[in-house]
């Protein structure tokens, strides 16, 4: 059975998820869930350039990760989507993965709250908070983390900041 992790990058799919995180989570399916970029085929190809044959790309709905997600697979996958919002929206078919790491978040209207140092800098708002919260109660393993060969920031050492 392939492992799944889950990613929230507001760049998507880019260079760092290509050279860095692909290849150290030894990932074989990257699904970046995105409704707009999944309904203009000129934002897919952008995403999708620079990416190797090698790795299985989806560009998809919500609706289309999750019935990508509820198939089970033999393949390390790999899910990225711009904003916590989303995760909700997933549910269930992320609960089981293995990490969920926290990637560049930029600056929204509703954000309070700035994570920086060393891995980056990530603006998250009240609602972000509570349903990370909620993730982590049921047991997710969760990190902020810009790169895998740098400093990683928990999710409990974060609460303790606020």
């Amino acid at each position: 059975m392939g492992k799944l992790y889950v990613r929230v990058d507001d760049r998507l799919i880019h260079g760092q998820t290509i050279v860095a995180w692909c290849p150290t989570l030894k990932i074989e399916e990257i699904i970046a869930v995105d409704d707009v970029s999944a309904q203009n085929p000129m934002l897919k190809s952008i995403l999708t350039m620079g990416v190797p044959k090698n790795y299985v790309t989806n560009i998809v709905t919500t609706a289309e990760a999750n019935d990508l997600l509820k198939e089970k697979s033999n393949k390390n996958r790999l899910v990225i989507v711009k904003v916590p919002e989303k995760l909700g929206e997933l549910g269930e078919n992320i609960r089981d993965c293995e990490q969920l790491i926290l990637g560049n978040m930029a600056k929204r209207p509703d954000t309070v709250h700035k994570v920086s140092g060393a891995t980056g800098i990530f603006y998250l708002s009240e609602a972000d908070v509570k349903l990370l919260d909620e993730l982590a109660d049921k047991g997710m393993d969760i990190v902020f983390h810009q790169l895998p060969n740098a400093s990683k920031v928990t999710w409990k050492a974060f609460k303790e900041t606020i």
